[in-house]
């Protein structure tokens, strides 16, 4: 069986120029059409691939894969059966759809039944999600927020540099992209000398962020340690983890995050499997202090991964706000996991860990408005003349990630929402 992930190979399905959907990605995604119900799908280039239609059509009859896995509303099912079967699937279709199968290529009747253009189709939520939990890993924006509010020469807190700090967010308000977002309202002190008010947030922000995906359940009591924690993590995508900072600034205290938060996260509709990404390892940061031995590691558990964020107005106009990387992580996905699990805490499929913030070393690669407008001290012009401190009504926020070597692009495809007015 060809194995996806081979550089060498291509597709006969097309492909366009920097795509993040090669023949080597195979992510996987739900989604519907107007006489189609919510089923599984993965895609290359533009053509989304009807995995219940091929599951149906006998092509996968072979792999000791449960079919009716294919016609979920979520991935979940599949994610549960483990990493064998998941990734024999890929491989099997990365073998249908190589340049020299002729297999489905000659059949005009199947590919009738097993294509949809992206187009045409409704991307939905691919993860049933049982729980979240938000990190704030970035050793930069943690430094920068610090620098904001707390005393600039101790910006980083004590706890900080000693294990990955995270809070347990709210599942059901993450929506897929492309879906819009009502401006939140809450109660926010803009005075320090004056009562709290209640009102929509003058403060709307984004935060750029990636997202995995546990696809492994552990027993409660149990930990996951930084060598076994790859095993857990069936896939990454981007998030926009929204943010209302009045609201957030005016509550942290004592307990942290709360309504500035849970009223929305936007995630990208595909799960790009972390074996896609293997090409695109690098190694983590040096981390002193020296980490306890239960979250110390070894190989390349960081991931040179690109990412930008656009934001689009009403009427057009688009600007990049930031160019960043998921490789300025200071805590890493495996340290994430082994923190998160060290205390007993259950992992079940299906549930979401998101990386925090994610900024860089310069005001270019800063992942959110906080940071890039320095507290609305520095407004960015757009292109249109008008000017940005946090995110208006009407606007769009794009994000897009990609890595590439050996001239394989693998990418993620769009996150992004739209701000509607507060209802």
């Amino acid at each position: 069986m060809l194995k996806a992930n081979n550089p060498q190979l291509s597709s006969w399905i097309n492909v366009p120029k920097d795509s993040d959907f090669p023949i080597q990605n195979i992510p996987f995604g739900i989604f519907k059409t107007s006489n189609k119900s919510p089923r599984m799908a993965t895609i290359i280039g533009d053509t989304v691939i009807d995995l219940q239609a091929m599951a149906e059509m006998g092509y996968f009859n072979d792999l000791d894969l449960i079919k009716s896995v294919f016609s979920q509303k979520y991935i979940n099912e599949f994610m549960a059966l483990g990493k064998p079967k998941t990734l024999a699937l890929r491989d099997r279709i990365a073998e249908l759809f190589a340049s020299d199968n002729t297999l489905i290529r000659d059949d005009e009747n199947a590919k009738g039944k097993i294509f949809q253009h992206v187009s045409n189709v409704d991307l939905l939520l691919p993860v049933q999600i049982g729980d979240y939990t938000d990190f704030y890993s970035s050793r930069e924006h943690a430094t920068n927020v610090g620098m904001m509010f707390r005393d600039p020469a101790n910006a980083l807190l004590p706890n900080w540099l000693h294990l990955p700090v995270g809070y347990h967010g709210r599942a059901s308000s993450i929506v897929v992209s492309g879906t819009s977002l009502h401006r939140p309202k809450g109660q926010i002190r803009p005075n320090q000398e004056e009562p709290p008010l209640f009102s929509p947030t003058r403060q709307l922000d984004f935060e750029l962020e990636v997202a995995f995906v546990v696809g492994k359940s552990s027993a409660l009591g149990s930990s996951v340690s930084t060598e076994a924690a790859e095993d857990y993590i069936f896939g990454l995508a981007l998030f926009n983890d929204w943010s209302a900072r009045d609201i957030q600034s005016w509550e942290y205290v004592p307990l942290g995050p709360f309504l500035g938060k849970n009223f929305g996260s936007t995630l990208s509709p595909w799960i790009v499997t972390l074996e896609a990404l293997e090409m695109l390892r690098v190694p983590g940061p040096v981390q002193d202090p020296k980490v306890l031995p239960y979250l110390e590691y070894s190989g390349k558990n960081s991931f040179d991964i690109n990412l930008d964020v656009n934001i689009r107005t009403e009427k057009g106009a688009e600007k990049n706000v930031c160019h960043s990387n998921f490789k300025y992580m200071y805590w890493t996905m495996v340290q994430q996991l082994a923190h998160h699990t060290v205390n007993g805490c259950n992992l079940r499929v299906g549930d979401l860990c998101a990386s925090g913030t994610i900024s860089g070393p310069t005001p270019d690669s800063y992942g959110s408005m906080l940071e890039i407008s320095w507290k609305g001290t520095k407004p960015v012009a757009m292109p249109d003349g008008s000017e940005r401190k946090f995110i208006n009504d009407g606007d769009t926020v794009v994000m897009r990630g990609w890595g590439e070597r050996n001239g394989v692009r693998i990418g993620f495809g769009n996150c992004e929402g739209k701000v509607l007015p507060t209802l």
